[in-house]
């Protein structure tokens, strides 16, 4: 039997050789061993039963430091910022913290605190795009994990998003979670070992599945609702919402009524994470509100009552960027961005602009005579495609242009659901990039109309050179111009044909060294993927892509610029485009000249002399971009509103004596020739206003300005203190790395590391490569890999300073447990003393234990009127001492052996030291858990007797 005191969580023993700290266990015949130092990749489980004689658990404690000990003063801080940086369970109120790689920026942590009023997490966070909602979702998830309220969670997300969060999962948090689609369920099915119970979805702990995969309707819903994870994570929830218009079931109601299905279950616990909740249409932002809450389905969000905007804002938080740029004195730095248009005029002698005046001929001149009024719809829906496909590219234009082998029968009926929606304006939340040619195919066009058709296709496919194509050329030129200026474009087009015809004139006009390459829906999502990697290898790259890329993948680490190619006819899309590289995390580039950039530049190419595009951009874009500059929200038109852009459109197309005088050269941008575009003009204007007006309303509610107070920042501040900050991280790298061996040069973002004669153990750390560029800063600059206090370099060099410190054998390379030196720092003899305290923390009514631990300082100095012992700062202060100088080996030996005996004498104080730490630890839960309107902590326990990492003594230069 073991020793009962032998298993009490904190307690440090030793097991076949190894030192190792006992962990909670739920199982009383198991006990848990966590190696000192060690991951919890390493625990060791124990079962009792069967253990052997000789495999005995036996107590242990550290040894004082002796004189053998005794070495520089200067190397004392590497081992007490080793001991600090090596800790993965952290003292404070935020249990996640030790476990992170990075530092959240304190505005990332409200989330957290808002999921941990609840006793039940359910949130819809609706932070602007590029806030960080993953990181805030993240944080969440480690947080609850640590705190045992969940063992098991999944995120769901569109199929293209699933690497992405697997990536952001093992880089932030170090956990491998395996990815759940129809592509990786039969190889991760045959690693499942058991009984035939036993599926992908309650196998696997932690989950990355494909949304579509499980959604309503599909085979393997019912196997994921049997067994649905402890918490689920919703990314790009937008895209769930409930189908008001219940004729047309589509994905986004399947999805939904798989989450309706889950948020049934009031124990589950539900994060929701959109950075458009609202597309301008009440229910569908209701219904998203009504998973966290059904209640908050039935709500009046124009006349909402004190009550209810305070139980809305317990689970709903949108913050818009300047709401948090600078948030309790913390700045955040976002890149700015500056947009410019980017006019171009055909020359009305140029083949390309005859084609297009051809084109608007024929598509005015299709004949609806004798048609009924849903097929007359059609055909003008055809007619405003080819106009856009010509208007896109030569390619495109050809693409529409050319008469197909086959087309739907011209006897195919329409609905009216069919015909009620323009399919040629996009909508708010869809990615397709298809030349639409289904509609030209079912407009019923003639043999004469398809022999005009055919002739024109022809004069397009002669136009695919950049002599003839001024948009293209004009294109062209800025991409160079950006390339020479060091920056990474990537250019948008609405049409497939658009973007392979743009990439093929990219690779024509430019040096052979740069990258350009195609995205678009013709490639898997893991291709995408592939070739955007592939691509971060080449210093000057450029992306051509369609709307396939305009959502939820992160591209600002590779990609600081933006062509906005051709203009969308929605314009929430632009937001979507640029929100893929204007986001938090941005590194920004290095100019030609060396100096470091954060700007993203973007360009909206549009035609001068081109009345479709003027209209989309100065009667709708610019007039939201002006709202939203001013404002500061985000305003989304609904869908409904596709309708009134059908209108302007129609007028610009069917009226073309009104079109020509409105948009001629002189008075393109005067409305005052055009009483139905002055009527719409001001419709539209209205709309965008009522938008705006939502929209501040909503965010004026649920910024959550106020839920950071000073005392939970103090927490914030003393959780740095305790492991860590990034500054304490880069001086312990830098220094401890020089103790063993290590060579670095440092350069502009960060430091060169240079593996030739450095240890295997170091080079292995470090990854691949022979230099290795490694930053501390995040964003991490291009080219630099980012280097965290989770980071296994990190780790490794933790372990190698603490192992070699406690190894009497190792002479050399190795941080001071002793030290006895002069110093300018003291007036009179002064020790100090750093320690390692182990604490169990639980709270009441609850049986989940944490072992924290966290490093001390203490000191005291001997005066004429006894010992008077310093305060934290005090100890801190003389850690930090440069000023150490030697006095002779056998002093330094007399002198450290006499004060070892009287701080045997002090120990009591010592032991009341770390009593009073235990008291300030519950004082500081129990502050935290009265906030966020939890039960009070039981009193934190240490674990005694504390680890004794070092001990110093200073004495005073002799006065002159």
């Amino acid at each position: 039997m073991i020793d009962s005191k032998l298993k009490k969580p904190g307690k440090l023993v030793k097991f076949r050789g190894r030192r190792c700290v006992v962990q909670p266990s739920s199982d009383n015949e198991i006990v848990l061993l966590k190696p000192l130092g060690g991951s919890e990749d390493e625990m060791i489980s124990v079962f009792e039963p069967v253990l052997q004689a000789f495999d005995k658990i036996e107590d242990d404690q550290f040894e004082l430091p002796d004189k053998s000990d005794l070495d520089s003063f200067l190397t004392a801080k590497l081992l007490y910022d080793a001991a600090r940086l090596s800790f993965r369970q952290v003292s404070g109120p935020f249990r996640c913290m030790g476990k992170l790689s990075f530092r959240p920026r304190s505005y990332q942590l409200v989330p957290l605190i808002m999921a941990l009023k609840q006793s039940v997490t359910r949130l819809l966070v609706a932070d602007d795009v590029g806030v960080g909602k993953t990181i805030e979702a993240i944080l969440i998830l480690r947080e609850l994990l640590e705190r045992g309220t969940i063992k098991t969670f999944a995120v769901l997300c569109p199929p293209h998003l699933c690497e992405q969060w697997q990536k952001e999962l093992a880089d932030k948090l170090d956990i491998d979670a395996v990815i759940i689609r129809s592509s990786t369920v039969a190889g991760l099915e045959r690693k499942i070992v058991g009984d035939d119970t036993l599926n992908v979805f309650n196998y696997y702990p932690y989950q990355v599945v494909s949304i579509d995969y499980v959604k309503n309707g599909s085979a393997k819903m019912p196997a994921f609702l049997k067994d649905v994870p402890g918490l689920v994570i919703v990314d790009e929830a937008h895209t769930c919402t409930k189908n008001l218009d219940f004729k047309k079931a589509g994905q986004s109601q399947q999805r939904y009524e798989l989450l309706e299905k889950i948020a049934k279950n009031d124990q589950q616990h539900l994060l929701l994470l959109t950075a458009t909740p609202h597309s301008g249409k009440d229910g569908e932002f209701k219904s998203l509100l009504g998973l966290v809450n059904p209640a908050f389905e039935t709500y009046n969000f124009s006349d909402l009552e004190t009550s209810e905007k305070k139980k809305v804002a317990d689970q709903f938080i949108q913050r818009k960027r300047k709401n948090i740029e600078k948030w309790l004195d913390e700045e955040t730095p976002f890149p700015k961005r500056t947009t410019e248009e980017l006019p171009y005029t055909l020359s009305a002698s140029s083949d390309y602009y005859k084609l297009y005046q051809d084109v608007l001929k024929f598509a005015r001149g299709i004949s609806t005579e004798g048609v009924t009024e849903n097929k007359a719809r059609i055909k003008y829906f055809a007619a405003l495609s080819l106009l856009r496909g010509v208007m896109s590219s030569p390619a495109a234009g050809f693409e529409m242009l050319q008469k197909r082998k086959s087309k739907i029968a011209e006897n195919d009926e329409f609905t009216a659901d069919e015909v009620r929606d323009n399919p040629i304006v996009e909508k708010w939340d869809e990615q397709s990039d298809s030349e639409q040619i289904e509609i030209i195919d079912r407009a019923g066009l003639s043999e004469s109309e398809w022999s005009i058709l055919h002739r024109l296709a022809q004069r397009a496919s002669e136009l695919t050179k950049i002599e003839k194509d001024q948009k293209v050329k004009l294109g062209a030129e800025q991409i160079k111009l950006w390339i020479n200026k060091g920056q990474s474009p990537i250019v948008f087009c609405r049409f497939i044909a658009t973007a392979q015809y743009v990439a093929k004139i990219l690779k024509e006009y430019l040096p052979k060294d740069v990258d350009v390459r195609a995205i678009t829906s013709e490639l898997s999502d893991e291709e995408r993927r592939e070739k955007i990697d592939e691509m971060a290898k080449s210093p000057k790259r450029v992306l051509v892509a369609t709307d396939c890329l305009s959502e939820g993948i992160n591209l600002q680490d590779k990609f600081n610029a933006i062509l906005h190619y051709d203009l969308p006819w929605n314009p929430n899309r632009l937001e979507q485009r640029e929100g893929r590289v204007d986001r938090y995390g941005q590194p920004g580039w290095i100019d030609k000249n060396g100096n470091h950039q954060n700007t993203i530049d973007v360009k909206v190419l549009f035609g001068e002399d081109n009345p479709m595009d003027v209209v989309v951009l100065k009667i709708i874009i610019e007039k939201i971009q002006r709202i939203q500059n001013t404002s500061g929200v985000s305003i989304a038109l609904a869908d409904d509103n596709r309708s009134v852009m059908d209108k302007v459109l129609k007028e610009v197309l069917l009226n073309p004596d009104k079109a020509q005088n409105q948009f001629s050269k002189q008075l393109k941008l005067d409305f005052g020739t055009s009483p139905e575009l002055d009527e719409l003009d001001v419709e539209i204007t209205n709309e965008i206003e009522a938008a705006r007006e939502k929209a501040e309303k909503i965010r004026s509610i649920f910024a959550h300005e106020s839920i950071m107070p000073h005392d939970v920042k103090k927490d914030l501040d003393e959780v740095d203190e305790a492991i860590g900050d990034v500054a304490t991280l880069e001086t312990f790298v830098l220094a401890a790395a020089k103790l063993l061996g290590a060579s670095f040069d440092k350069i502009q973002g960060g430091y060169i590391f240079k593996k030739l004669n450095m240890d295997d153990w170091m080079a292995s750390a470090l990854g691949q490569g022979d230099k290795i560029h490694i930053s501390f800063q995040s964003p991490t600059p291009h080219g630099f890999r980012y280097i965290g206090r989770n980071h296994r370099f990190v780790e490794q060099l933790c372990h190698r300073i603490i192992a070699n410190s406690l190894d009497k054998e190792k002479k050399g390379n190795k941080a001071a447990r002793a030290s006895v030196f002069r110093s300018n720092a003291v007036n009179t003899q002064t020790t100090l003393i750093q320690f390692r305290v182990r604490n169990v923390i639980r709270e009441v009514s609850k049986t989940h234990e944490m072992v924290s631990e966290e490093m001390f300082l203490w000191g005291y100095e001997q005066t004429a009127d006894g010992i008077h012992a310093l305060d934290i700062d005090q100890c801190k202060t003389l850690l930090h001492t440069s000023s150490a100088l030697d006095i002779s080996t056998q002093r330094q030996e007399i002198i450290f052996e006499k004060e070892l005996q009287h701080f045997e004498e002090l120990h009591p104080d010592f032991i009341e030291v770390v009593a009073k730490r235990s008291d300030e630890l519950v004082n500081a839960h129990t502050r935290f858990a009265k906030y966020i309107g939890a039960k009070r902590f039981e009193a934190v326990t240490p674990v005694l007797p504390p680890d004794i990492l070092g001990v110093y003594v200073l004495i005073p230069n002799p006065k002159i």
